[in-house]
């Protein structure tokens, strides 16, 4: 039994550290189905953790702070979109300018505000999420088996989490079975033929950078508010780009998406618990080995080893419309 529990306690930290993967791996699928390259995930989702526990640390009120964190990436998103959609400028280069802009600002604002070496007061109360306890959590909890599943791994998360995993289906029936996922992920494959059609390319492009956006907002506020209770400098981490290599390796698509990043959420909470490793193994690892996993993971994935991923034929590239 303590061996299960272990293995429940390994799997609750592995939701929660896929969960900010996850939204910004589906932040990216939307911007990239419709052709919009977005290297920028990294520098949104910092933006967000910033304003987000800013705003809710001066406010008291976490639902202001995750408004003004999905403000903070919306701003960026749509920096983004006039850059690589209205200009006609380079989508890379443009993702690579907003996660330096965001890296920059946020500490220089938090250094400004709150004098505290670029971080924000630590959050309490109001200020962020807490464990949601599901009905019947605390009855089922001394049940074996079936208890420790629902009261452990299913029960007490914030409802950023359930929102985030509630997200996979709603954009797989949204891109999938939808006229406006058709005309989206039809502009990341031809836009020529969709603007014949008399649909704006403009209008969806921006519509996907501006989901992105949304997205990438959720998932700063989420490290911020409910993970971590607080803003701390370059918090993000390098998640952005886990979640680029996320959607690479679930080749543009929601469901393997959540396969993709509970994989990497995995690899993260094995560095908080190498003796899991060591039980199964026999063998001592040590914790930073298993940090880089996820690093090392990433640069496989983009590497192309696991796999060739076929992106979307127009993605990258701005679309100038015949006259």
């Amino acid at each position: 039994m303590d061996a299960y529990l272990t293995l429940i306690q390994l799997l609750d930290s592995t939701v929660r550290l896929a969960t900010p993967l996850l939204l910004a791996c589906l932040a990216g699928l939307y911007s990239e189905r419709a052709g919009i390259f977005d290297i920028g995930l990294e520098g949104k989702m910092l933006a967000a953790a910033f304003f987000s526990a800013a705003v809710a640390s001066l406010t008291g009120s976490v639902w202001v702070g995750l408004a003004a964190g999905i403000g903070a990436s919306l701003a960026l998103s749509a920096l983004h979109g006039v850059a690589s959609i209205t200009f006609r400028g380079n989508q890379l280069i443009s993702g690579v300018a907003i996660n330096f802009l965001a890296a920059g600002m946020t500490v220089l604002i938090a250094q400004d505000w709150f004098r505290q070496g670029g971080r924000t007061p630590s959050l309490m109360g109001g200020a962020r999420f807490e464990g949601i306890t599901l009905p019947l959590a605390d009855t089922l909890e001394p049940v074996p088996i079936i208890g420790p599943l629902y009261a452990e791994l299913i029960s007490g998360h914030s409802v950023l989490v359930y929102l985030a995993f509630a997200t996979v289906p709603f954009t797989w029936w949204l891109l999938f079975r939808t006229r406006f996922g058709l005309r989206l992920r039809a502009v990341g494959e031809n836009p020529a033929a969709v603007d014949t059609a008399g649909v704006s390319v403009v209008g969806l492009r921006y519509a996907a950078v501006a989901i992105c956006g949304v997205l990438c907002g959720i998932a700063g506020a989420y490290l911020s508010t409910a993970l971590q209770a607080g803003f701390v400098k370059d918090m993000s981490a390098g998640r952005g780009f886990i979640a680029l290599a996320a959607l690479i390796f679930a080749k543009w698509r929601p469901w393997y998406a959540l396969w993709a990043t509970l994989l990497f959420g995995l690899f993260g909470a094995l560095e908080t618990r190498p003796d899991v490793i060591e039980a199964a193994i026999g063998l001592k690892v040590q914790g930073q080995l298993l940090g880089a996993l996820p690093y090392l993971m990433t640069v496989i994935i983009l590497a192309g080893f696991v796999g060739k991923a076929i992106p979307p034929r127009a993605g990258g590239e701005p679309y100038v419309k015949e006259r």
